[in-house]
């Protein structure tokens, strides 16, 4: 499946939420129906793998009361002639089995694999209660299967550019981790921190069973690193340190690199010590 970069909303979008001449033209293939519950099937490019049953409940007291007061959007099934595939509504679809319902109301759009991929997506990522990681991988087909990049997503989401970037790169955490993120157990804000540490997993876990906020494990992680790169100071440039600190009497830091190149750095905290250091540094 392959697709151009986008500008603004693609035509299966246009037909969904309205945008400009295309919606005109997708009109003319809609027909609102009513269908049996068992003449639709999910939608195979669905990024939402989880619905909370507790929600579907709640959903499904609602449709017992009100009705489907939104008709779920749909495309003729290419597998089943006189079936459905749904294009977005699916949570409406599995509450409505919960209520009894037999037949509910459709919206049947002329949409081909892609549209209907670029549909489910937005649809889903719009709802507030998507895991991050679903989020991500919704993200992740917009730039694989669209060519989207992060700033057509942004624009696209109405949502920040950075956001965007965040959000894909918490795939690139372990495994184990996203599955915390999946479960809800970890939340985006203190997986971020973690991303390209390498024990991640056991920081994870940490934070999981200490329940540490977002901030406090910014600090966690700086710690971590500040304490890594202590133990990396080679012995000999240390003693040097050591040597001047205790000739001047103030804090000093020697930053050496592999190359042996690097800076020393003399911290003080007043006037007098600054004269202190500009008089040793230039007398002849």
């Amino acid at each position: 499946m392959t697709a151009g970069k986008k500008k603004g909303l693609g035509r299966g979008l246009s037909a969904l939420f309205g945008d400009d001449s295309s919606q005109k033209k997708t009109q003319e293939n809609q027909a609102l129906n009513k269908v049996s519950i068992s003449d639709l099937s999910r939608n195979p490019y669905q990024p939402r793998q989880n619905f909370k049953e507790d929600k579907l409940n709640e959903l499904a007291e609602s449709i017992k009361k009100n009705g489907i007061i939104q008709p779920i959007a749909v495309r003729p099934s290419k597998a089943d002639t006189g079936k459905f595939e749904i294009v977005a509504g699916e949570r409406r679809w599995l509450a409505a089995q919960k209520a009894g319902l037999h037949e509910i109301p459709v919206t049947i759009l002329d949409l081909n694999d892609v549209e209907s991929l670029e549909v489910a997506i937005v649809e889903n990522i719009q709802r507030d209660d998507l895991n991050p990681i679903e989020e991500a991988k919704g993200y992740k087909r917009l730039n694989d299967e669209f060519k989207y990049d992060h700033e057509s997503i942004s624009k696209l989401m109405s949502k920040s550019r950075s956001h965007i970037s965040n959000t894909l790169r918490l795939l690139t955490l372990p495994s184990d981790v996203i599955a915390m993120l999946e479960e809800g157990s970890l939340t985006s804000g203190q997986a971020r921190p973690l991303i390209g540490i390498s024990n991640a997993s056991s920081i994870a876990e940490e934070i999981v069973s200490k329940n540490y906020s977002a901030r406090k494990v910014e600090y966690l992680i700086r710690n971590k690193k500040g304490s890594k790169k202590e133990k990396t100071i080679d012995a000999n440039v240390l003693r040097v340190q050591e040597k001047i600190q205790k000739i001047l009497g103030l804090r000093v830091n020697i930053l050496n690199k592999k190359n042996n190149s690097g800076k020393i750095i003399i911290e003080y905290k007043d006037l007098d010590q600054f004269e202190l250091i500009s008089d040793l540094l230039t007398k002849n």
